[in-house]
């Protein structure tokens, strides 16, 4: 059956519609959308999206997002160099921003652990992470993987592997929703979930709990 649209348009569809999160459906709709807007908006958008891809980088500290060789945290000097508040992805580190609770340093993992996608720790920045903790003077990591499978498993792998003498290891309090995604989290209970966050017992650690 023929196309029923040209091969400007189907491409424009096609191209939006390997967006994460953009339907087929949806991706049709921004298409038409795109083409009913004036020229100068359409063409705004194209120049942000050059413009984002020829600035911006990731940190080559943290790996989060910034426009220069380290991000706006990475190089804010009042920040807190002995706390690391490990992410899944940047707009995680936008999240937890937002509750004004955290004053530390950031680790992007750019991922998490997830085996049934061929992902596991040497896809992701934990070598990186490994050796920022050996090599500074860091007291805590703070474990803000998602509440969900992958994010429990990235969690539970970070607490063995970070079994560093004088480097406390904790992770988000309950209150989160269990499957759920911390962009997606309130500032209110994200903020708590923070403030309330858990120590995780070293292995070996004789106030573990070995009650069984």
């Amino acid at each position: 059956m023929a196309n029923a649209y040209s091969d400007a348009v189907q491409d424009l569809i096609d191209s939006l519609g390997r967006l994460p999160g953009v339907g087929p459906k949806s991706a049709q709709r921004i298409a038409f959308h795109l083409l009913k807007v004036d020229d100068d908006e359409a063409n705004r958008l194209a120049r942000s999206i050059v413009k984002a891809k020829e600035r911006v980088r990731f940190c080559s500290v943290c790996f989060n997002l910034g426009e220069g060789e380290k991000c706006s945290i990475c190089s804010d000097p009042k920040r807190d160099d002995h706390v690391i508040c490990v992410v899944e992805e940047p707009r995680d580190v936008v999240a937890i921003e937002r509750t004004r609770e955290f004053r530390g340093r950031y680790h992007v993992l750019q991922g998490a652990i997830d085996h049934l996608q061929g992902i596991g720790p040497e896809q992701l920045k934990i070598r990186e992470l490994i050796a920022r903790v050996g090599a500074g003077d860091i007291t805590e990591v703070i474990l803000c993987t998602n509440p969900n499978l992958e994010g429990e498993a990235t969690a539970l792998y970070l607490s063995r592997v970070l079994n560093v003498p004088g480097v406390t290891v904790s992770r988000l309090s309950s209150g989160l929703p269990v499957g759920g995604d911390l962009e997606y989290a309130d500032e209110l209970t994200l903020g708590r979930a923070l403030e309330g966050r858990r120590t995780i017992p070293k292995e070996g650690d004789p106030n573990e709990d070995d009650s069984e």
